[in-house]
Parts: structure tokens; C-alpha cells; sequence
């Protein structure tokens, strides 16, 4: 058995590895038009809209004409999960907290993007070409903090799963909100209503919390804006901490 001979073929058809040759014609599918229907589905209908015979179906075949491409539905997500992310843009790598805050923004900007990508189930660690570019992208950004590998990935993951969160955590409350009513109303309404019921003898801090204004933007305030601060101020927090262990990591 040669080492090509070992890769999976999952992993084989992620990286796009040439099959062995078949006699006959070529075939009339391959692995990127499947992927390519299954990513389009995913942008119109959401993750829950794609299935096997659903993505068979948009380009003409039978379901388990599929299965010669996709070895099965996990798989296929796994798939349209590293085609959709596509390749991190260009980051500047001279300063670690500039060049990790980009790729935060660079990520969250292809998760609003495309938010069913934040609800791809993880079936493992990232393996796919895509993946492993924003992962070499972020490594290059860290590569002269002084950090060991453990440290490295650690913070990556950390990043990785604050953005994943933070936009579908977003989406959903978007989604459970009255029709046309937008973030900044739906945060004046609650904090109105938790004020009168929230007893500051039994809950004194949060009462005050709800007292402070904080849930009060001015009419003005944009959604888009709300949504941007609140995330760069988790992001800021995570940098913080980064920020320490680097100089504790320092000789």
C-alpha cells in the first residue's frame, strides 16, 4: 500500500485526489458540481434544506448516482463546508492583535455571509483546504508572539468558536423576533419590561443593570451597529487574555 494509498477517501475527495482511472466515458458528475449544488441549496433554503435526493435532484440524477461522489449526507456537509469558506483574504502579520482581529472579521464576515455554515455539526478537526488556509493564516499571524503550538491552536479554537456563536446566536434571535422588528427594538422592549419585573432586594445587581440604560439605544442606532460593537467588545476581552499570556510566555 502506497501513503497516497492511505488517505481516506473522504479526506481523498475534501483534497480533491485523483481517483483511480476508470475505463469508459468520463463521468457525467464529480465531486465539485455535487458540492456546487449542495452550497447553492444551503444559500437559498439554510442547511435544513439540503438532502441527498434534493441536491440529486437539481442536477438531474437519481440519489444514489450521488454516492459515487459523496460517500454520505455527513460527508457532503463536510464538503460544502470547506468549499464555502473559501480562502482567508490577505492579513497583515506584522502585529498579533491587528492581524488576529482581521481574521475574527474576515471569518464573521463569511458566517453572516452564509450563517448555515455556523451549523455545520464539527465532525472532527479541521481538514479541509479551505480550513487549513485560515488556520495557516492565523498561525503566521501568532508565528513571532513567542506562544507554543498548544497555545496556538488553543487561542484559535477559542476565536474560531467566539465567532461561530456570536453570528448564530445573532441569526437566531433574528429569527425569533416579530416580523420587521429590528435588534435595537427588541432590546428597548425587553430591557423596559425586565426593569418592572425584575425585584431589586432579590436581584440587586441585575437590577441595576436594567436601570443603567444600557438596553435604551437612541432611534438612530442601526442594528448592524449594535451587532458590531457587541461582538468587537467579546473579541477585545479574548485579545486581552491573549495579550497576557504572550507577555507571560515572553523570556
Amino acid at each position: 500500500m502506497t501513503s497516497e494509498d492511505s488517505v481516506p477517501a473522504a479526506l481523498r475527495r475534501l483534497w480533491r485526489m485523483p481517483e483511480s482511472s476508470r475505463l469508459g466515458r468520463p463521468a457525467a458528475l464529480d465531486v465539485d458540481r455535487v458540492v456546487a449544488a449542495a452550497v447553492e441549496i444551503a444559500d437559498r433554503d439554510g442547511i435544513g434544506g439540503v438532502t441527498i435526493p434534493k441536491v440529486a435532484k437539481s442536477l438531474g440524477f437519481t440519489g444514489m448516482s450521488l454516492y459515487r461522489h459523496v460517500g454520505s449526507k455527513d460527508e457532503l456537509l463536510t464538503l460544502m463546508a470547506d468549499a464555502a469558506m473559501g480562502t482567508p483574504p490577505d492579513l497583515d502579520t506584522d502585529g498579533w492583535r491587528e492581524g488576529l482581529r482581521d481574521w475574527a472579521n474576515a471569518q464573521r464576515a463569511v458566517f453572516r455571509r452564509r450563517p448555515w455554515l455556523t451549523r455545520v455539526p464539527a465532525s472532527g478537526p479541521p481538514s479541509g483546504p479551505n480550513h487549513i488556509a485560515w488556520m495557516e493564516a492565523a498561525f503566521a499571524i501568532m508565528a513571532r508572539t513567542g506562544l507554543d503550538w498548544a497555545h496556538k491552536v488553543g487561542i484559535l479554537t477559542l476565536i474560531n468558536g467566539y465567532v461561530v456563536q456570536s453570528v448564530r446566536q445573532h441569526s437566531e434571535l433574528a429569527e425569533g423576533r416579530a416580523e420587521g422588528q429590528g435588534q435595537a427594538d427588541a432590546e428597548r422592549d425587553y430591557g423596559r419590561a425586565l426593569v418592572r419585573l425584575v425585584d431589586p432586594e432579590r436581584f440587586p445587581e441585575t437590577a441595576r443593570l436594567f436601570s443603567s440604560g444600557l438596553f435604551e439605544p437612541t432611534s438612530d442606532t442601526l442594528d448592524a451597529a449594535i451587532a458590531d460593537a457587541d461582538f468587537s467588545l467579546g473579541l477585545e476581552l479574548i485579545l486581552d487574555g491573549v495579550a497576557v499570556r504572550i507577555e507571560r510566555s515572553s523570556p
